[in-house]
């Protein structure tokens, strides 16, 4: 499968947040998530396996019981039912790779 960037619109999620759902098929989905400064990803959970990897910018994350600050080229992993959520501290870009696809998003 090949999936072009130009192809795929940028869906605005409000409140300075907005995603690209990238490759995707039953086991795994790439999402490309875009924040503004100041903007929030509220503390949540899913059944899903999750990678994020930290393309542009700075974030404050909370996974479970820890807060950490990361910045480009920082990974982060979140198992299944795990609350987590963040702060975007500069302008920035995540890729998120689930498992399996998150329905919910398409």
């Amino acid at each position: 499968m090949f999936v072009f960037k130009k192809d795929i619109p940028l869906q605005d999620l409000g409140d300075g947040v907005s995603r690209r759902v990238l490759a995707h098929d039953g086991s795994m989905m790439a999402v490309e998530v875009y924040f503004e400064e100041g903007a929030v990803g509220p503390m949540h959970n899913h059944v899903h396996e999750q990678l994020t990897y930290v393309l542009s910018g700075r974030f404050k994350f909370t996974i479970g019981e820890e807060t950490h600050e990361v910045s480009a080229g920082d990974t982060l992993y979140k198992k299944p039912y795990i609350m987590h959520g963040c702060v975007c501290l500069e302008k920035g870009v995540l890729l998120d790779t689930f498992t399996p696809q998150r329905m919910d998003f398409l």
